[in-house]
């Protein structure tokens, strides 16, 4: 059984992606040029900003089809994970009463989404395709074990400590708990990649390795490029807005934890196409890599890099959750051992967690 060479050097040298990256290059030119300030402008850079994130999922996904479907997760998951980082860093830059709690409110809201929402419409949409999904137990427990394991260390934690005041951890802790996080983060690539990949491998294959179309090496080193040039874009783009995003939210009267919300939806809004098309092509353990994964890769990620920043700019950087917040952390991780615990699932499990989702939501927009 052979696989089939690269349909894709037969392309232009440069595609509609391509092509779209380098738009997405240009109209940041653009918006720092005329400021986002008016209306129009802002409006045109939230559409080529969304543009800009689904063109770097799609060439991280490109590269990904060259490195195999575990390691591609984990790409997809890193890249997203990058455009994460810039939104909060360009957020906290603002200086505005919510930038030090910008960055818990958007790890949180990642993590929540992505167990219960990603995780809760796979499963529900796959439930019902299938009837039930089957997936590898032993790699989705230990994706939400490391996920468990970096929340309770980061968003837990500083609530219980006494050399600061406040949910917050002293230059020292920040750096103990960074230091833990990529650790934690680095032993499960290392799983993922090495030592147990078969743990993270799709349960059902539904394309034969010979319908399999891969993309030349050329290619694929031209999608790093321009994935690249697209998270330049996103970064760009995401700080011209950030004045706006909070605008909007404070002329709505909403809670300040609502931007973190909007920051976690807008990036992982393409790690959930992926996912959902993965649970509908009978690929669960797929969409459970993404989901999961670019939760641990949220925090492990997340942390350090805000951590550093905060130490050398003496911002203050707020991480302990409060009680409600930390309610829905423990019920989502119970929910979770249970309805990932037997290696098979069915729609009600996704419905469980498409509730606790809603819950959330309702309950930060509604305190």
């Amino acid at each position: 059984m052979t696989v089939k060479t690269s349909s894709f050097m037969n392309r232009s040298p440069l595609d509609l992606s391509q092509m779209s990256s380098i738009f997405c290059l240009i109209a940041l030119a653009a918006v720092l040029a005329l400021g986002p300030a008016n209306p129009l402008i802002a409006a045109v850079a939230l559409i080529f900003l969304g543009v800009a994130v689904m063109t770097a999922v799609h060439h991280a996904e490109v590269i990904a089809l060259k490195v195999g479907p575990s390691l591609g997760a984990l790409i997809l998951a890193l890249s997203v994970t990058v455009i994460e980082v810039g939104l909060i860093v360009s957020l906290m830059t603002n200086d505005t009463p919510d930038s030090a709690v910008v960055a818990r409110d958007t790890v949180f809201s990642a993590v929540i989404i992505v167990t219960n929402g990603i995780v809760g419409v796979c499963l529900l949409l796959g439930g019902i395709r299938y009837k039930e999904l089957g997936f590898h137990v032993l790699g989705a427990n230990s994706l939400l074990a490391v996920l468990a394991v970096l929340a309770g260390l980061t968003l837990v934690l500083p609530n219980y400590t006494t050399s600061t005041l406040g949910p917050t951890y002293s230059t020292s802790q920040l750096i103990f708990a960074s230091v833990a996080s990529l650790f934690v983060y680095a032993t499960l690539v290392y799983a993922q990649t090495r030592s147990h990949k078969d743990f993270y491998e799709p349960e059902a294959e539904t394309i034969s390795a010979a319908e399999t179309v891969l993309p030349s090496r050329r290619q694929a080193g031209i999608s790093f490029v321009a994935l690249m040039v697209s998270l330049t874009a996103v970064i760009g783009l995401a700080k011209a807005l950030s004045p706006s995003i909070e605008a909007g939210v404070n002329a709505l009267g909403a809670p300040r934890a609502v931007v973190g919300i909007v920051i976690a939806l807008l990036v992982l809004l393409p790690e959930t196409w992926a996912a959902i098309s993965a649970a509908r092509a009978n690929q669960l353990q797929t969409s459970l890599n993404l989901a999961l994964g670019s939760g641990a890769a949220s925090i492990a990620l997340t942390i350090p890099v805000v951590s550093v920043f905060s130490i050398l700019t003496e911002r203050k950087l707020t991480l302990g959750l409060d009680e409600k917040g930390i309610f829905f952390l423990v019920l989502t991780f119970i929910v979770g051992g249970m309805t990932l615990g037997t290696g098979k699932t069915t729609a009600l499990q996704g419905v469980l967690h498409l509730i606790l989702l809603i819950a959330f939501l309702t309950l930060s927009f509604i305190p």
